[in-house]
């Protein structure tokens, strides 16, 4: 039974109690509602996500390298969700559950990923009925003319509803200054988080000093995300981590004189570039480009031993500092 049809039956309940509506008629709109209901799931059974367990899911996001600080707002949040559900039971004032997200932290820090998994919970939760992720940035969103703007707005809002709507970026919509149409794009998402509350949950992520001063010249937004999450960077050696369990999912090793040649490449090119290191998605273009310079390092060897198939060396790694 879903959260919708609950709240139905509870709101025709309320009516029958205060003799708005008689028994007879709540009887009918229940058989009604329950047919409703049954086509609805039978529409949806073939394209369904498999109900998971909130404990399967949790354990997936603790397991994940590093993200400590991220982890722990997590934690925090799914207590509050619960402890306002429970004063809710036993008829206490509760706080209505914003939850709508700041991500603020360099590429390849996680953030998308977390995005996913808090679908999946909060979908778990029955906050969320799907727990879908769309995924967008600017071009998805500023049109070329009055009107259109809005117009692709709501359409991505149609398509994220029961779930959340992921805003890479998002400080590149004020960039254009007042005649750009990225404000109004700003203006319809305000409108469609009033007008669809609680039906989909809304993430803005970018650089962290962008997305500080994106809300910082856009003040009617601070109040709307109550919840701010920094994705640090990953140190090096939870990069080499990273890069150890990559490896591993596509059935490689890395050999200890590569493990430490990745090492100092990646701590040359963090000191070298500073915030824009590169994180989690440099880990994995190395890595793929490893697994390419070992095919051609092997495919003039007559003979390949199993060792030499799965095991990624040094000479694997040239020429990686310049990515």
């Amino acid at each position: 039974m879903s959260k919708k049809f609950k709240d139905h039956i509870d709101h025709l309940c309320v009516l029958l109690h205060n003799g708005k509506i008689g028994s007879n008629e709540l009887l009918r709109n229940l058989i009604s509602t329950s047919k409703q209901e049954k086509e609805i799931n039978n529409d949806v059974s073939e394209n369904s996500i498999p109900e998971e367990s909130i404990d399967d899911i949790l354990k997936e996001l603790h397991q994940m390298i590093g993200l400590n600080e991220v982890k722990k707002i997590v934690d925090e949040v799914l207590a509050y969700v619960d402890i306002q559900q429970k004063r809710k039971l036993q008829g206490l004032s509760a706080a209505p559950l914003v939850l709508h997200m700041i991500f603020k932290g360099n590429p390849g820090t996680g953030k998308t990923t977390v995005a996913r998994l808090l679908g999946r919970i909060f979908r778990s939760k029955e906050l969320l009925e799907k727990g879908h992720l769309i995924e967008v940035e600017r071009a998805d969103l500023v049109g070329e003319y009055i009107g259109h703007t809005a117009l692709k707005v709501r359409e991505k809002v149609k398509e994220a509803m029961g779930g959340i709507l992921f805003i890479d970026e998002a400080y590149s919509l004020a960039r254009g200054g007042e005649r750009d149409f990225g404000k109004e794009a700003i203006d319809a998402m305000v409108k469609a988080m009033e007008d669809h509350r609680d039906k989909f949950i809304l993430i803005l992520a970018g650089y962290q000093d962008e997305m500080d001063n994106f809300i910082e010249i856009n003040p009617g937004l601070k109040s709307r995300f109550p919840i701010h999450i920094d994705f640090q960077d990953y140190n090096i050696e939870e990069l080499v981590e990273i890069a150890e369990l990559m490896v591993a999912e596509r059935q490689y090793t890395i050999s200890k004189s590569a493990k430490a040649k990745l090492f100092n490449m990646l701590s040359s090119k963090r000191k070298r570039d500073n915030k824009y290191s590169g994180n989690a998605r440099l880990v994995r273009n190395l890595i793929e480009r490893s697994i390419r310079k070992q095919a051609v390092r092997l495919k003039d060897k007559s003979f390949c031993t199993m060792e030499d198939l799965v095991t990624l060396k040094r000479e694997d790694f040239e020429g990686g500092e310049n990515l």
